[in-house]
C-alpha cells in the first residue's frame, strides 16, 4: 500500500533568503572555528550529473524548497508499516516540472524486504523519471558489512521519513563550500548550520544540496531491519543501529535548516552513496587531520512538511 499524497496534510513555511554573497561571507568567517582551511564562494553550479557527483539533474536552481516527509515517530518506538510514500507524486504536490529530488530518508522496505537507508536522487520531467536512488541495508549474513544497491527505474518510493531538497534542477548560482582538516567538534553539516544559526538567529534559513567527502573516512550508520521490541531512547537507537567507518569518495545529499520551527523540523539529515559499495547516514568524519569536503548548496524558498506525526518525539534525530 502506498499513501496518496493528495490526501495527506501538507504544511509550509516561507524561509528567510539572505543574499548568497552574504551567506558566503558568514560561512567563510564562521567555519574557520571548525576547519583549518575554508573557502566559501558563490559560483555557477557545475554539472552535477558528471563525476564526481553523478546526480540525476545538472543543477540546484529553480523553485527551490525543502520537504520533510513523516518523521522518526513512524519508525520508533515501533514501525508504522503503513507509511510508504510515492515520490513521483511530489512534483504535482509542489508544482514542480521538471522536478529534481535529492535527499536522505528511509528506503522502500516493501521493495528491499527489510528496513534500509535511502539516498534519494531523481529527476522527474513530464511523468518521465530518471531514478538514480540508492539504498543501503545491513548484510543479514554478516552484520559487520552492508550492501549498497541502485533502485530499479520504476521504484520511486520512500518510507517513514525523508528530508529532501526539491528544485527544477536548473543551472544557476550556488554556494561552493570547500573545507580541509577539521579542528573543531562539529561535523561538516553541523558546522554550516550552527554558523548560520548564530548569525541569523530567529530568522530560519534552509539549505539543500550535495557534498563530497573527497579525502578521509566517515562514521555512518545503516539501519538494520525493524526492531521487534520498542526503542524508547537515543541510547536504544544507537544500540540498534549498525555503524561503519566508510571511505572517500562519498557523495552525500540532504538538507539543513537553522531551526525546528512550529513544523517540528529535523534540523539536518544527509545520506551518502559511493561507487565502491559503501553508503549510509552521515554522522562525522573519523579522519579530521586529512579530511576534505567539497559541497554545493542552494537556499530553499519554502519548507514543506508532509504528513507530520501527531505528538512527535525527539528520539532518533541524530
Amino acid at each position: 500500500m502506498v499513501l496518496d499524497i493528495k490526501n495527506l496534510k501538507l504544511e509550509q513555511k516561507t524561509l528567510y533568503q539572505p543574499p548568497l554573497n552574504e551567506i558566503a561571507e558568514v560561512l567563510n568567517n564562521g567555519l574557520k572555528k571548525n576547519f583549518s582551511t575554508v573557502q566559501v564562494e558563490v559560483v555557477d553550479c557545475p554539472d552535477l550529473t558528471q563525476q564526481p557527483f553523478t546526480l540525476a539533474c545538472k543543477g540546484l536552481g529553480g523553485k527551490t524548497s525543502l520537504l520533510e516527509i513523516g518523521g522518526p515517530p513512524y519508525l520508533l518506538p515501533l514501525v508504522n508499516r503503513n507509511k510508504v510514500y510515492e515520490l513521483n507524486q511530489i512534483p504535482a504536490a509542489l508544482g514542480l516540472d521538471p522536478a529534481f529530488i535529492i535527499g536522505a530518508g528511509a528506503g522502500p522496505f516493501p521493495h528491499a524486504g527489510v528496513n534500509c537507508e535511502g539516498m534519494m536522487n531523481l529527476c522527474i520531467c513530464k511523468n518521465k523519471t530518471l531514478n538514480q536512488t540508492r539504498i543501503a541495508k545491513v548484510n543479514a549474513e554478516d552484520p559487520s558489512k552492508h550492501i549498497l544497491e541502485t533502485l530499479p527505474e520504476s521504484e520511486t518510493r520512500c518510507a517513514l521519513l525523508a528530508n529532501l531538497f526539491c528544485s527544477n534542477g536548473q543551472p544557476g548560482k550556488v554556494l561552493k563550500v570547500h573545507c580541509k582538516k577539521r579542528t573543531g567538534n562539529d561535523d561538516f553539516i553541523a558546522a554550516i548550520r550552527t554558523t548560520l544559526m548564530e548569525f541569523y538567529k530567529e530568522k530560519i534559513v534552509g539549505l539543500g544540496g550535495t557534498f563530497l567527502l573527497k579525502e578521509g573516512k566517515a562514521k555512518q550508520h545503516v539501519m538494520p531491519d525493524f526492531s521487534k521490541t520498542p526503542i524508547t531512547s537515543d541510547q536504544g537507537v544507537n544500540d540498534w543501529l549498525k555503524f561503519y567507518n566508510m571511505s572517500a569518495p562519498l557523495i552525500a545529499v540532504g538538507t539543513l535548516v537553522t531551526g525546528e520551527t512550529e513544523l517540528d523540523l529535523r534540523v539536518q539529515h544527509f545520506h551518502s552513496f559511493s561507487h565502491h559499495g559503501e553508503g549510509g547516514h552521515y554522522h562525522i568524519d573519523t579522519t579530521p587531520e586529512t579530511v576534505e569536503y567539497l559541497g554545493y548548496f542552494n537556499l530553499g524558498e519554502i519548507v514543506y512538511r508532509l504528513d507530520r506525526p501527531e505528538g512527535g518525539h525527539k528520539i532518533g534525530r541524530d
